[in-house]
């Protein structure tokens, strides 16, 4: 199984600053934000150390200085489209083995890229131009790098016949309060990816992906509809991936309309029903249209893979949750999908019920992936005396990336439309 880089050159990712008189000082402007909860972790030992061995340790600062250099609102989201875009592309070139490495820091890490992007979304929330900037169009300005440096502007496939059409997407890290040395195999597996050919039974297939945030609030706004929405109607298979269970992929079943409230990185807690446009027809469960089975049969690697039909439920007339190992029941309540109450099973919701409210349920292969946990080595921990990096931890993570692969070329053979 081989797979081939296939992209524009660096050179279309360059804005030049359009040159102009700086719009005089808004009466509106509004003061700099102060850090988030994701950017105050900024400044701990580690995500330095990622940032200084992966050699991603001046793309705050140089970033702050192209922003200096804006002299009006027009010419700031240029600055930041542009280096946002840039940030995404330098972070799979070095994943992909382009470019200098930048450090000692394994190419495969995703981390870089998270803790970069923070360093730049900072440096927005903080900076005071002379020209002014009012809160909505800070907001804006984060929007746009939000986007741009997580390939979710990026996603081009070639109008090559013959070619099929993947789409993936992945997270960042998370639960970085309990370690904040982790690294997500999705985000990981996203960075490797992207751009890239690979060969199936039925003839190569492009992949494209994005990284999503492990935030309640961006996907209550929309974030993943936004992105997927003019993508699935052109695509031949997708799949959400995310960090699952201890020593296992699964392929997801069953997805439920259930927050569970677990923290996310800005330390935000949701209970509630997954808040989706229209919500009159929100329909409680929506279901995987990957070839589950076959993916499951299938030798794809070290770590075994699952059908996983679980879900928790609150039975029609009931009042309790009832876990179910074979699926929900007619006219339940929906408490936990089979990938749970968190963001991974809600990506997977809204992908599943866009994919349906388009009307390509029978036509497009769908679903969520959860990966094994990616672990440190033995040894190496405890976040307090461990490194940000060890042999067994690299490789699993190469392990990992490996087999979503091969998972993803299992599954688009066959597929199309």
């Amino acid at each position: 199984m081989t797979y081939i880089r296939v992209r524009l050159g660096a050179g279309v990712l360059g804005l030049a600053l359009v040159g102009g008189l700086a719009a005089a000082p808004s009466a509106s402007a509004a003061a700099a934000a102060p850090a988030t909860v994701e950017e105050q972790r900024l400044d701990q030992t580690a995500p330095q150390e990622i940032l200084r061995r992966s050699g991603f340790d001046t793309v705050a600062t140089g970033f702050a200085r192209a922003l200096e250099r804006a002299g009006s609102f027009g010419q700031a989201e240029r600055v930041v489209a542009g280096q946002g875009a840039r940030l995404w592309q330098r972070a799979v070139d070095r994943a992909q083995g382009r470019g200098p490495a930048g450090g000692d820091l394994s190419r495969d890490d995703d981390r870089p890229l998270y803790w970069a992007r923070l360093g730049m979304t900072r440096e927005v929330r903080q900076w005071e131009p002379e020209f002014g900037l009012t809160d909505t169009q800070r907001a804006s300005l984060l929007a746009e790098l939000e986007e741009n440096s997580r390939g979710e502007n990026a996603i081009r496939y070639p109008h090559a016949k013959g070619v099929k059409r993947i789409l993936l997407t992945g997270f960042d890290p998370f639960t970085l309060d309990r370690d904040v040395r982790i690294s997500n195999p999705s985000g990981a597996t996203a960075l490797a990816l992207d751009g890239t050919t690979i060969q199936t039974a039925d003839g190569p297939a492009r992949i494209e992906t994005a990284v999503f945030p492990v935030r309640w609030q961006d996907f209550a706004q929309g974030t993943v509809e936004r992105t997927l929405r003019r993508q699935l109607p052109c695509v031949d298979l997708f799949t959400t991936v995310s960090q699952g269970r201890v020593g296992r992929f699964d392929v997801e079943r069953t997805n439920g309309a259930w927050r569970g409230g677990f923290p996310d990185n800005e330390n935000v807690s949701r209970t509630e029903t997954i808040p989706v446009t229209d919500p009159a027809s929100q329909p409680q469960w929506t279901s995987t249209t990957l070839p589950y089975a076959r993916i499951a049969a299938a030798a794809t690697g070290r770590f075994p893979v699952y059908d996983h039909t679980s879900v928790t439920e609150i039975p029609a007339g009931g009042t309790d949750p009832v876990v179910r190992p074979d699926g929900p029941t007619p006219g339940s309540t929906a408490r936990a999908g089979g990938g749970g109450d968190y963001l991974s099973n809600e990506i997977a919701y809204r992908a599943t019920l866009l994919r349906d409210r388009l009307g390509l349920h029978d036509s497009l292969p769908g679903g969520h992936v959860h990966t094994p946990v990616l672990q440190f080595g033995t040894g190496n921990t405890d976040p307090a005396t461990g490194t940000v990096t060890d042999p067994e931890f690299v490789q699993n993570r190469l392990d990992i990336i490996a087999q979503v692969r091969a998972i993803v070329t299992v599954a688009v053979s066959g597929a199309g439309r």
